[in-house]
């Protein structure tokens, strides 16, 4: 076998099971791995020297495909449902051996890494995969060690990712030829079938989402994270289109990370160490942190150029709606690092209500905050996604229900435990969404008010003044804010319709009670009292 590239001297492939492999590339550069997936035809620079890549088949995650292990390790820890779906331990070995032969007489490209900024919590993995790229992902999204500690490393997960491996669904356990499992035990994750490098990083999140909480007390987060000028951490949570990345990526406050992070008894730490970002409709005036990150070692996914070039047409979503990009962290130009900060002093729950119900600010009660972190609310409009014509509610439990091995509950306990400890931390509930009427009636608030509103709770600006208790949902609302109309403070007042508007909340309100009913057998009381109150029948 030929072997090139740094690695540790001692590091064998063989301990994985896998042999007779052609070559085996150790830790590339990502000009190296660039130029090993042009040459193999996989892939074409684009006009900022970023590469371009497509993933095949999947140009998203596949939630029904991934499965975790079950044993005597999970058995009784991992709250099994849709999303954590049992996969037989005897299953895993025999697919495990399965797609090592897969690698016999290929190449591989083989990449250490670690993720958590914090090395108090530091986990150390590598990647094993068919494809140049794939190595690069990994480059570009976990954190990169140094020569010297390449020198040393010693991975205590192991990720193998082989697309071009199909599985047996009747024999070999899967739902279909693609699936992504991860064995807690073995602590080994297989991808197979797939080429969206998404899979990747969303493993390792669900490995930590369950390592970190369970072993660590360390509360995992969906979210991003920055710093202001005076040291005070925020974090923000919020699903696709609510606005994270845009309010997240402020040029007053150094970034800690975009996605995924923990919150340990130190503060706040970025599990990652790079972004992957949506780049449909991508434009520098929209998003110019992410536009300008697009260069040499960043990937493109799925993208189309435009005719005749190798510009890349950010509108085109002929090929998939979740075009991406990663790119190391270091291409952001105020991302800190290390990508770590203290304790959270604010915490932002974005939402897009897009029925005009929900304030555009309100103050949550630590049962208010475990409640809406549950809950996970946001609402799709039309155009979101195919058949999609009138607004509908989407929840997903702590911003993240994809990749959470335990209840929802049991990070919701761990938040609330956290903010009781430090009275300091206050927790808000942002409407992005619209105003004066719901979707087709009203108007989306206005980007400006939403960013003076973060800003002046973030300033504490909006600590000593007064506030009022939305009926129904029980949440505080500022009477005032700088640079906001107080109208605007209070939903039902930008209503023409009163009456239409009560109807509206009452129907929201019992959206969220139904949703929440999953949760609530093993939801504390202070949690529950939390629940919106429908005030008049439905």
């Amino acid at each position: 076998m030929m072997e090139v590239g740094t690695k540790n001297p001692n590091a064998d492939l063989g301990k994985l099971g896998l042999k007779n492999i052609k070559a085996a590339h150790w830790n590339l550069s990502p000009a190296e791995l660039t130029k090993k997936t042009v040459d193999a035809g996989e892939g074409s620079i684009a006009n900022s020297g970023a590469l371009t890549i497509k993933t095949g088949e999947f140009t998203g995650r596949s939630p029904k495909d991934r499965f975790i292990v079950k044993d005597s390790k999970t058995a009784n820890t991992v709250d099994w449902n849709a999303i954590n779906m049992p996969f037989d331990a005897d299953k895993f070995d025999a697919l495990y051996n399965k797609v090592t032969a897969y690698f016999e007489n290929k190449e591989v490209f083989v990449h250490d890494a670690y993720a958590c900024a914090d090395n108090n919590y530091r986990l150390n993995l590598r990647l094993v995969a068919e494809k140049p790229w794939s190595a690069m992902f990994a480059n570009n999204m976990f954190l990169r060690l140094r020569k010297e500690e390449i020198l040393k490393a010693e991975p205590e997960w192991t990720i193998l990712c082989a697309p071009g491996f199909m599985a047996d669904p009747v024999v070999d356990g899967t739902r279909q030829h693609n699936f992504a499992i991860i064995n807690f035990t073995h602590k080994k994750i297989i991808i197979g079938g797939t080429g969206y490098t998404g899979e990747i990083k969303k493993g390792i999140f669900s490995v930590l989402n369950y390592v970190l909480p369970v072993e660590r007390d360390v509360l995992s987060m969906h979210c991003s994270a920055n710093q202001g000028p005076k040291g005070d951490t925020a974090v923000f949570f919020g699903l696709s289109g609510t606005g994270k990345t845009t309010l997240s990526a402020d040029e007053h406050r150094n970034l800690i990370g975009d996605d995924e992070h923990g919150w340990s008894k130190e503060g706040v730490f970025n599990f990652e160490g790079g972004c992957y970002a949506k780049c449909i409709d991508l434009s520098e005036e929209k998003e110019p942190q992410i536009y300008k990150a697009i260069k040499p070692g960043a990937i493109l996914e799925n993208i189309v150029f435009k005719t005749g070039s190798n510009e890349p047409d950010f509108e085109d979503d002929s090929i998939t709606q979740n075009t991406r990009v990663s790119y190391p962290i270091h291409h952001i130009s105020n991302a800190m690092e290390p990508s770590k900060g203290g304790h959270p002093k604010n915490i932002f729950f974005l939402t897009c209500d897009a029925f005009g119900v929900l304030p555009p600010i309100s103050k949550l009660t630590i049962g208010q905050a475990m409640y809406h972190f549950v809950s996970g609310y946001t609402a799709k409009v039309a155009g979101t996604e195919a058949g999609i014509t009138e607004p509908v509610t989407a929840f997903s439990a702590c911003f993240g229900a994809p990749f959470l091995p335990l209840h929802p509950t049991a990070y919701a306990e761990m938040l609330g435990k956290k903010m009781r400890a430090d009275e300091s931390i206050n927790a808000w509930l942002v409407n992005t969404g619209w105003t004066g009427g719901a979707y087709g009636v009203g108007s989306r608030m206005k980007l400006r008010y939403t960013r003076a509103m973060v800003t002046s709770a973030l300033n504490g600006e909006l600590n000593d003044v007064m506030y009022e208790q939305h009926p129904i949902f029980g949440l505080h609302m500022p009477a005032t804010c700088p640079n906001v109309p107080d109208e605007v403070l209070n939903p039902r007042n930008t209503w023409t319709d009163k009456n239409a508007y009560d109807a509206k909340a009452n129907k929201l309100a019992q959206s969220f009670i139904d949703n929440f009913s999953q949760f609530a057998d093993k939801a504390n009381e202070e949690t529950m009292a939390a629940a919106p109150k429908v005030a008049v029948s439905l």
